[in-house]
């Protein structure tokens, strides 16, 4: 275990073999999760819903909400919440793996209604612009002081804009959320990187999500102050290969730890942890282990004004870094992948992190 956990995984579904999506989770089953992922050197996470019936969504952030207040081990690890959906692109390939009949246009209503089933512990909002209309919902989110992020999305240019003056701030798991073909320019990928200076995207490190070329181009793209890695952890994450549920899925995890839809069309989150993420960011990505903490600890802790008990973090009311916090020039400086005979840094965990 790590005597000193850093990380910080703002898209965390399940883990440790427990759906955060059951409705009959347990007390029980919610302190094994926490407990996995603490000694995966995890400090916080954002305990992600997703997409479904409003009534449901309600009742398992409701959950979340009763499993925190009574478990001290909980309130620790779960420090706020990720709405991710249902107001998002109900389009094949835009809307992933969230299902059809769930998705709806965004209303401030029930936009309040998920706000106040999470009882004060919202951190982050993920939806589509163009099913936000005249921005409504996401000016009454961030209005609140929560991250409003863009995600499964295929929002035009003035609809990123007209979301960025409105309060959004982030972009979910860039790169994912899309069809697998697209026009090769004018696509969502290269709208949103284009804004990398105004918000703050978000990459899954797993090289399935994005590949890790198209990765390296990616982080060269970005700002290294605004880029964060999330695991987009699901059920299976920390427990290798084998069968799980998560949501309405029935899931089977290969070798590889990849989940995928049944019929390959997309991806169903990721079974990869938070040290993994960073050994492959380090081994496959080429960048160092310090890069590769900023990505996974500093850079979130700051982007949700998440303050840790030795004082790291950012300011979220003033955007302004407590420690910590390091700002640079435009782009991570990715360098060359180590070798095979080069000593493998230090990632922050005992024990070795997993190979690829």
């Amino acid at each position: 275990m790590s005597a000193s956990p850093a990380y910080i995984d703002l898209q965390v579904n399940g883990y440790g073999g427990v759906d955060f999506q059951l409705d009959a989770i347990t007390p029980e089953a919610m302190r094994h999760a926490c407990e996995r992922l603490r000694a995966d050197g995890v400090a916080g996470i954002l305990a992600t819903v997703v997409t479904e019936d409003l009534t449901l969504m309600a009742n398992r952030l409701r959950r979340l909400v009763e499993f925190r207040e009574r478990d001290p081990l909980v309130r620790d690890v779960v420090i706020g919440l990720h709405i991710e959906g249902p107001f998002i692109s109900p389009h094949d390939g835009y809307r992933g793996a969230h299902p059809r009949d769930a998705v709806r246009e965004a209303d401030r209503d029930n936009m309040k209604r998920l706000l106040d089933a999470a009882g004060g512990l919202t951190r982050l909002v993920t939806l589509a612009p163009e099913m936000d209309p005249g921005m409504a919902t996401t000016r009454l989110v961030a209005g609140q002081g929560i991250r409003v992020s863009a995600g499964h999305t295929n929002a035009t240019m003035d609809q990123l804009h007209a979301a960025i003056d409105a309060g959004l701030s982030m972009f979910t798991h860039l790169g994912n959320g899309c069809p697998m073909l697209m026009h090769r320019h004018d696509n969502i990928i290269q709208r949103a990187l284009s804004l990398s200076d105004r918000i703050w995207p978000m990459f899954i490190a797993d090289g399935a999500h994005v590949t890790f070329p198209a990765l390296r181009n990616y982080l060269k793209a970005s700002d290294p102050a605004r880029t964060i890695v999330v695991t987009d952890a699901v059920t299976p994450a920390g427990q290798g290969p084998g069968r799980f549920k998560f949501g309405r899925w029935d899931i089977v995890i290969g070798d590889d730890l990849t989940i995928r839809a049944p019929d390959g069309s997309h991806l169903i989150g990721s079974a990869m942890t938070m040290p993994q993420a960073v050994h492959r960011l380090v081994q496959h990505v080429g960048l160092t282990s310090e890069q590769a903490t900023q990505l996974t600890a500093t850079n979130p802790r700051n982007a949700i004004g998440f303050v840790d008990a030795a004082g790291n973090g950012r300011d979220h009311a003033n955007g302004e870094p407590v420690a910590g916090a390091r700002r640079g020039g435009r782009g991570v400086q990715v360098s060359v992948a180590p070798s095979a005979n080069t000593p493998r840094p230090e990632l922050g965990v005992s024990g070795s992190a997993s190979p690829a």
